[in-house]
């Protein structure tokens, strides 16, 4: 399916593995130029060099996107390569797996800065190129911990609380400039990170990893854990032309296992 991004520019950050990576060769398959970052250069070239290979152009930047100088020189070299950005995909996430009392001010602090101070930053940096445009794409990945309570990952649901009341206050903002700002919140993804939180859990219960997977997988109605290409393809649908009078929404892609009405 063709969704109109052809010879358009995106940066994702978090852009060179996990659920960025696969949004950003989601993106590539569109005929979409790519900017990523992360923090480890050899995985940075493995993507950009998948991206390539998909006949699109890819810039990779190594950053610490919770350091400010990190971030400018991001964005400042994504508009010196590509000239333009048309869709920003706000990826990059850190995760602690522990309980309240193993939490310290520098784990909260951290988690702020890795993820919703760069959402905000990074969108700061952005929306000037954008409004220049007269149109733009804005998507935060949050967490479904946002919604729910999850006990080993407090960290992640104090900022991804943050990045849905961010996403909803800053689209009204963006609006006037034509640039729509919108939220995808990944249930339990299979991804490097999640099975990191999955051994965590197995250790407080005793149990083997399989056991937590199993147990996971059954709170999950549609019966599977949730893939990387799932929330791309949601990411892909906020930032096509169907979802141009979408904004300021928070979209679950959980396959149905978060049991809150949200109106």
């Amino acid at each position: 399916m063709d969704f109109e991004l052809k010879d358009k520019v995106a940066l994702v950050t978090g852009g060179s593995r996990g659920i960025g990576r696969t949004i950003a060769l989601m993106l590539a398959d569109q005929r979409m130029d790519v900017a990523i970052c992360g923090r480890t250069q050899e995985s940075l070239a493995e993507t950009a060099a998948e991206i390539r290979a998909r006949g699109v152009e890819a810039w990779p930047f190594q950053a610490d996107v919770s350091r400010l100088e990190d971030v400018e020189n991001l964005v400042t070299g994504t508009i010196d390569a590509a000239k333009r950005i048309d869709v920003l995909v706000n990826n990059a996430v850190t995760s602690t797996s522990a309980p309240f009392d193993e939490l310290t001010d520098d784990q909260f602090r951290y988690h702020i800065d890795v993820k919703l101070m760069a959402y905000i930053r990074i969108a700061r940096l952005v929306l000037p190129h954008m409004e220049r445009q007269g149109s733009g794409r804005i998507v935060n990945i949050g967490g479904m911990t946002a919604r729910i309570v999850a006990p080993l990952r407090m960290t992640n649901g104090v900022v991804n609380a943050g990045v849905a009341n961010f996403t909803k206050q800053f689209a009204g903002y963006a609006a006037q400039h034509g640039v729509t700002v919108n939220c995808v919140h990944p249930g339990y993804t299979a991804t490097e990170r999640i099975m990191q939180i999955f051994e965590r859990e197995a250790k407080e219960a005793n149990a083997d990893i399989d056991t937590i997977i199993a147990k996971r997988t059954k709170d999950i109605p549609l019966g599977r854990l949730i893939q990387p290409e799932d929330i791309a393809s949601a990411t892909l649908f906020f930032c096509s032309p169907m979802a141009g009078m979408v904004t300021g929404q928070c979209i679950a892609v959980d396959g149905g296992s978060g049991e809150a009405v949200i109106y």
